[in-house]
């Protein structure tokens, strides 16, 4: 029996049936090991040393390791089938570390799509471990485990800043530079006016744009103004250009350019499929991956994989998918003459292909019926772009009208396809801007029905939303497929964007991230360090740059910029808001709580606990179980709900829709929470919130109960 270990459960029923007897295939179930947070730092490297990581099992994986132990030890063969990306390799790295494979030796597959041919020609032509690749995605974590611990629990301690990541940093400095642009330009925007006019030509109205005034051209936008171009600066300029236009104007010119050609765009990478996916459906970044790695797994009631791997950023097509399954299909479907080329985009994320189809006979009607609606939906833009991009271009003509009356010129333009081509299948995820005109020529008249002018302002780049940050993201090579929409995710978790109808703004914590950050290490936040890292770690993987050379060189620049910043940050001092506490005399100052809570309180803490209370707004109504008046509260995580006035005498709540309220979430920490070790288990120590100031505490409390006050004057209270 030959063991073929996968990470997911779902591809494993696949697989198994595909195989067939004499393969048995369990899945690990993502990664089976990770840094510990042991050592010097916390950081489970030994940076002296080569840079040696001390990788651990975490506790919800030991159970699945010891099956795999067994099952191994059983097995004539064991075969590693991991995803087809670097993180996938690294994750096959430690099974047969964990598992005691030779890595030499040991049989190592991937799986572009879940389907029977492939599965069984990949078995049929196994590998060994790409040790680049291995060492590409050890460097990438380290790297990021460095900078997110160390610079964390700096700013966490000095700053009261959450975390700080090698990309998410230079992600939030994309968004909020974007948002102080636009700040800036709102204070210096310009006014200006747009005239349009309706016109009957024939039995149908058509829409015409003022162009030029007296010979000069019209700038439609600010940012055109020149010396040769006039602009509508004011309402009384648009007034006087209004009582000149004529009822009747007169058709000055007319221009066809016959046989124009538009190319469709390229099947989908990792980012265009995260774009097309948020402006097509709304989906975020992470909910598109999500329903993509469904698709590629096979999550449906024929447990086959219906695309490709969703993490690549290549266009490449496979000629055995154009040449046997897209020609076929489009040749039957709309004829031989909407065969396009195959065309080859350059790039590629570990040689993977573009996302597409496993097959085109599985049809998005015919997948409709077996997957959820919006699984339906992503599969059906997949299919149809990766369809559209292999057929030929769409051909039409544009015609160019120029009306003309008491100098005044107004262009009307218009198209007319002359044959469909990729749009036969694409058409109906683009804009349909075609609008034919009528047969005219020079001397003919348009009848003026009714004019429109519009006061509009000059505005800067729109803010960032999912789709266009992760595009800039790719343009300045920050991060990879596989990063994008967890990047953004992690954002978003830790507030320091929100989304609002799609936009991503940065709240008051993000802009003091970037703002110290950019201060103190203006690495960490610059596109262009981030995006040299990523290409070295590109060389790791290629075999170019060693694995050591590429952590030393990252381990002395950081550590220069930490050691200069660590020194020369200060702890930012509360704001005061003029009044004087009533306890001891101190000044009041406006303090944040680790919950995000806004409050005033005494500077003079840990020696003095004055909190002032803010006079409490009634709602109007009686506590229904002791009679005393309700009264809104916020609680602790600044959701706002109502409460008894008698309190703590009566625990009555309620939310503000008169529904029970919920009980708080439980905390839970990620790895930009750690500050130090535990010295009595080993575990690791966060900053926690008590009763009277916060402190360091376990994060395997209540097993490990040990703790370490932040100052001198909190452990004497």
């Amino acid at each position: 029996m030959k063991l073929v270990i996968v990470e997911s459960p779902t591809k494993s029923e696949a697989i198994t049936r595909f195989l067939g007897d004499g393969y048995k295939v369990l899945a690990s179930q993502g990664h089976i090991r990770d840094l510990s947070t042991k050592g010097k730092g916390g950081l489970g490297i030994d940076v002296d040393h080569g840079f040696k990581a001390d990788w651990t099992i975490p506790d919800a994986k030991k159970r699945i390791v010891s099956t795999l132990k067994a099952e191994a030890k059983k097995a004539d063969a064991v075969i590693l089938a991991t995803d087809p990306d670097r993180e996938g390799e690294a994750i096959s790295w430690h099974l047969a570390e964990t598992l005691n494979l030779p890595i030499e030796t040991t049989q190592r597959v991937t799986f572009e799509e879940i389907t029977k041919d492939v599965v069984r020609e990949s078995i049929a032509h196994p590998r060994t471990i790409d040790m680049n690749l291995v060492r590409a995605q050890e460097a990438r974590r380290m790297e990021d485990r460095i900078v997110g611990f160390k610079l964390s629990s700096l700013l966490q301690r000095k700053v009261g800043i959450k975390s700080a990541g090698r990309v998410q940093s230079a992600t939030l400095r994309m968004i909020v530079d974007r948002q102080n642009e636009i700040d800036d330009y709102e204070k210096n925007k310009k006014e200006y006016w747009t005239i349009d006019i309706n016109v009957k030509l024939g039995s149908k109205t058509y829409k015409a744009s003022l162009v030029r005034v007296d010979g000069e051209p019209i700038s439609k936008k600010i940012d055109e103004f020149n010396k040769n171009a006039t602009n509508i600066s004011s309402k009384e300029m648009a007034d006087a250009l209004l009582s000149r236009i004529p009822d009747v104007l007169n058709v000055a010119s007319v221009v066809t350019t016959h046989g124009n050609k538009t190319q469709p765009a390229m099947p989908f990478t990792t980012s265009t499929m995260q774009q097309a996916a948020y402006s097509k459906f709304g989906f975020s970044n992470a909910r598109t991956q999500s329903i993509a790695q469904s698709l590629f797994e096979g999550k449906n009631s024929e447990h086959i994989g219906l695309i490709t791997y969703m993490r690549t950023d290549s266009t490449r097509l496979s000629p055995h998918f154009f040449h046997t399954h897209a020609v076929p299909f489009i040749t039957e479907t709309f004829g031989e003459e909407y065969i396009g080329t195959l065309r080859q985009g350059g790039g590629a994320q570990d040689a993977h292909e573009a996302i597409r189809p496993t097959g085109t006979h599985r049809t998005p009607e015919v997948v409709a019926k077996f997957v959820s609606p919006e699984e339906a939906k992503l599969y059906r833009l997949i299919y149809c772009r990766a369809i559209a991009s292999t057929m030929a271009p769409k051909v039409y003509d544009s015609t160019k009208v120029i009306l003309e009356g008491n100098g005044l010129e107004f262009v009307l333009s218009g198209t007319k396809t002359v044959f469909k081509g990729y749009t036969a299948i694409y058409g109906e995820f683009e804009d349909k801007d075609e609008a034919s005109l009528p047969e005219l020529k020079e001397g003919d008249q348009a009848k003026l029905v009714s004019v429109k002018p519009e006061q509009k302002f000059t505005k800067a780049n729109p803010p960032y939303n999912e789709a266009s940050i992760v595009k800039a993201m790719e343009e300045k090579g920050i991060g990879r497929p596989s990063t994008y929409a967890s990047t953004v995710d992690t954002l978003l978790k830790r507030k320091y964007v929100v989304a609002k109808k799609g936009v991503l703004s940065p709240t008051d914590d993000g802009k003091k991230c970037v703002e110290v950050l950019a201060e103190h290490f203006p690495d960490v936040v610059d596109t262009a360090y981030t995006a040299e890292m990523e290409a070295k770690l590109d060389k790791v993987s290629a075999g170019s740059l060693t694995f050591l050379d590429a952590m030393n060189e990252f381990y002395e620049d950081f550590m220069d910029t930490y050691n200069k910043g660590s020194a020369e940050i200060q702890k930012a001092p509360d704001e005061e808001t003029g009044e004087l506490c009533p306890v001891c005399g101190k000044p009041l100052v406006i303090k944040k709580s680790k919950t995000g809570k806004i409050f005033i309180g005494c500077s003079g803490f840990p020696e003095c606990h004055y909190i002032k209370k803010e006079a409490p707004e009634f709602v109007g109504e009686n506590c229904p179980e002791c009679g005393a008046p309700l009264v809104y509260k916020v609680n602790k995580r600044g959701e706002k709900f109502v409460g008894c006035s008698n309190f703590p005498s009566c625990h009555y709540t309620r939310n503000q829709n008169g529904e029970p309220t919920k009980k708080a979430e439980k905390v839970t920490y990620t790895e930009e929470d750690y500050v130090k070790p535990c010295p009595k288990c080993g575990g690791h120590l966060v900053i926690k919130q008590g009763k009277r100031a916060k402190f360091l505490g376990c994060i395997n409390f209540p097993k490990c109960r040990y703790h370490e006050w932040l100052d001198d004057k909190s452990k004497e209270k």
